[in-house]
């Protein structure tokens, strides 16, 4: 028997959870969906599909998403909500020095991007799917969790406007955020190392 790849991948994207340990089965269905929509696109996955990953009937999947864009919308709205807090609190729990604030924001980046290879692809590929009020929240989140960087880059570099900055942030998410093809070509810890190294190359000099 072959293993479904939610199964196969069971401990990855878990951004998705409230509680890792202990996903509810919303959050369930929703990180089965993500492996589904990075496999094969969200448009070519019925809500059969997702359903089937998860052990339910399709019928039993509506108690909990009305539509699959009602999925694909919550999921996109979840990773923002979580990386836009994530990246708020760590850079509060690093104190003032924007050296540590910095090294805080790539190190919750990074583990971000190891965690959840299938919500990067899902991010980069489907956004443009959701309907538009859904997809402006999406991206109004995102903008916010953008300028929590752009603040700490630009004290690092004063000379540089904001603009630049801007643009320096999201080189440095790009290089991050390549796991969905990198993921398994080193462990975990040596490809932590390898994306900080590289992050904190780009972002700090």
């Amino acid at each position: 028997m072959t293993s479904t790849p939610a199964a196969r991948d069971s401990a990855q994207d878990i951004a998705l959870h409230a509680d890792a340990d202990r996903p509810s089965r919303r959050e369930q269905i929703l990180q089965a969906a993500a492996q589904l929509f990075a496999e094969r696109g969200s448009r070519a996955v019925g809500m059969d599909d997702v359903g089937a990953a998860v052990g339910v009937t399709g019928p039993a999947i509506y108690r909990h998403f009305a539509s699959k864009d009602a999925m694909l919308a919550e999921m996109l709205v979840r990773i923002s909500e979580r990386l836009l807090a994530g990246g708020s609190d760590r850079v509060a729990e690093a104190g003032a020095d924007p050296v540590a604030q910095l090294r805080a924001l790539i190190a919750f980046q990074v583990e971000f991007a190891i965690d959840n290879p299938a919500l990067i692809t899902v991010q980069d590929r489907d956004l443009g799917s959701l309907p538009d009020a859904e997809a402006g929240q999406v991206r109004r989140l995102q903008r916010r969790y953008v300028e929590v960087w752009v603040t700490v880059l630009a004290r690092l570099h004063p000379a540089a406007d904001a603009a630049t900055c801007r643009a320096r942030a999201h080189a440095v998410f790009g290089l991050i955020n390549s796991t969905p093809h990198s993921a398994g070509r080193l462990d975990r810890a040596a490809m932590g190392a390898l994306l900080a190294d590289m992050a904190w190359a780009a972002a700090a000099c």
